[in-house]
């Protein structure tokens, strides 16, 4: 990774008796766009408003471009803040709403009126300048809060849960705006989300939160692949997790025999040896159905039964009931359906499936 811009240092979090956030280390480069990403209560959102000095911390370091952070007020930490409630002044019109920042920090008014067309232009509501929060959208006041982030043209911009009260449709729009608009100016985010699609979608890198620690912090290509640990496979997105017995290791390459005898080839994770339980995480859209003698040779396979068949638009979900135990695999909508009952193999690549401790 590029030089660290942000770091967190051994930063601990407690609230009286409880603790929060525990001894965490985490760096993030310029313009990098990071995804603080956990179940609710798992310390991602406190450690932004550590961050944004909202909330001081117990103890350890926050670094931003090498000056220490700790004791240092909101105002001066020259961050801009996205909420999920948008949090507009319903007595403003937009362009008031976004002018805010600047005359709180005594811009000129000569500047103001440029600088708030600028920021507006960025996520193209320069037109409504005029409108009051009230007679916009839910996706438009977000984007005016996004401006009004960004028109003092901070050094980082934190984003906190800030596309949870939009619908599905304009969610998934928004999360593409603010990923142009990062690409666009080069511009350094850290955004607090537990949806996981979510920041698979936007992310640089995702960092899985759990009871105050970081679990994995990765591309999310790697935490989706390549899982760390249990918790990481279950987390992010969904993945079938089969019980085994390591039985051979060569280098990364593991074999997995399952309980009836049956052995399943994988990379894996390291630090795993011969004779140690482990889990194989093998993600649904990565496993192939076949007649039960039809599995292609090179592939692992595993003989199950059809449970049942959930159509879901454009794929299909296929319980298979397996020695190993209850197996889901997901399929193209075009792929031959299975009667319950069916006798079937299900193949998949060991580069498709990945080996982590139990």
């Amino acid at each position: 990774m590029a030089e660290s811009f942000i770091r967190f240092d051994k930063v601990t979090k407690d609230y009286g008796t409880v603790r929060v956030v525990e001894d965490l280390d985490l760096d993030i480069a310029r313009g990098e766009f990071v995804s603080l990403l956990g179940p609710s209560g798992s310390g991602k959102t406190t450690l932004l408003m550590m961050l944004a000095g909202f909330e001081t911390v117990t103890k350890g370091a926050i670094i931003l471009d090498g000056q220490r952070l700790n004791g240092v007020p909101t105002y001066k930490r020259d961050m801009g803040v996205v909420f999920q409630n948008y949090a507009l002044f319903p007595h403003m019109n937009i362009a008031r709403n976004v002018a805010f920042p600047l005359e709180m920090r005594g811009t000129a008014k000569s500047d103001i009126a440029a600088r708030v067309k600028r920021a507006l232009d960025m996520v193209q509501l320069g037109h409504l300048s005029d409108r009051m929060p009230g007679q916009l959208s839910g996706g438009q006041q977000q984007r005016v809060a996004l401006a009004r982030s960004l028109v003092f043209e901070p050094r980082v911009v934190l984003m906190d849960e800030p596309l949870g009260a939009l619908d599905k449709q304009l969610r998934e729009q928004m999360q593409l705006d603010i990923r142009e608009l990062h690409h666009r100016l080069g511009l350094t985010i850290i955004f607090v989300t537990h949806d996981q699609d979510e920041a698979l979608t936007m992310s640089d890198r995702i960092a899985v939160f759990d009871k105050g620690q970081i679990q994995q912090c990765a591309t999310p290509r790697q935490v989706y692949d390549h899982p760390a640990n249990r918790f990481v496979a279950e987390f992010i997105g969904e993945t079938n997790l089969l019980p085994g017995k390591v039985t051979g290791v060569d280098g990364s390459k593991i074999a997995l025999t399952m309980p009836d005898g049956s052995v399943l080839r994988a990379d894996g994770a390291t630090g795993l040896a011969v004779g140690d339980a482990a889990l194989l995480s093998l993600r649904p859209e990565r496993i192939d159905l076949h007649g039960p003698n039809d599995a292609p040779a090179g592939l692992n396979s595993l003989r199950g039964e059809v449970a049942d068949t959930i159509y879901q638009g454009d794929h299909l979900r296929i319980v298979v009931t397996t020695p190993a135990g209850r197996i889901i695999a997901r399929v193209p909508r075009k792929a031959a359906e299975w009667p319950n009952g069916a006798s079937v193999a299900l193949g998949f690549r060991p580069a498709d499936g990945w080996i982590i401790a139990p």
